[in-house]
């Protein structure tokens, strides 16, 4: 395998989880959805507000790679629902699969031969789809682990999860 090949496989394993970070089907699996409007003790947000947070910033960071006409949303307000909003099992559901289907985008810009993953983006100086693999994966691998501890704190995980 050529050097952009090993480049484009070690993208692909870090936006995808394990290794050293769980994946996000993996710390969402189960969990009960009566339970995604409950605030964690001490933390200001539920587990939908920080899901849906994790698929705004990711779906936005999608469109800037693949739309040069994108606005991002205005920081912070526009990357997390708004503290009062309570989510019903369809917008949970739309929450999970909106960053399932653009995590998959994700992936198919970094598997296609023809994404140029270190050229400058024409429409941002300075950026290339390298740098925002790197920090759509950090990002994601930040609150996927954030999520795995509110589960914990909620004891939300199934009684054979391991620690």
């Amino acid at each position: 395998m050529d050097e952009n090949g090993v480049l484009r496989t070690q993208l692909l394993e870090l936006l995808r989880g394990g290794h050293a970070h769980m994946s996000f089907d993996d710390a969402v699996e189960g969990f009960p959805e009566d339970r995604i409007n409950e605030h964690p003790p001490g933390v200001p947000y539920t587990p939908w507000h920080l899901l849906e947070h994790l698929r705004i910033a990711q779906w936005d960071i999608l469109e800037f790679i693949r739309n040069p006409d994108h606005v991002s949303p205005t920081w912070p307000a526009g990357y997390w629902p708004s503290a009062e909003v309570k989510a019903g099992t369809a917008d949970w559901q739309a929450t999970l699969a909106g960053f399932r289907a653009d995590h998959l985008a994700l992936e198919g810009i970094v598997e296609d031969p023809a994404t140029a993953l270190t050229q400058t983006l024409p429409h941002a100086p300075g950026y290339n789809v390298l740098r925002e693999i790197l920090v759509v994966s950090d990002h994601n691998a930040y609150h996927i682990g954030e999520f795995a501890i509110l589960r914990q704190v909620m004891h939300t995980w199934p009684p054979d999860h391991a620690d």
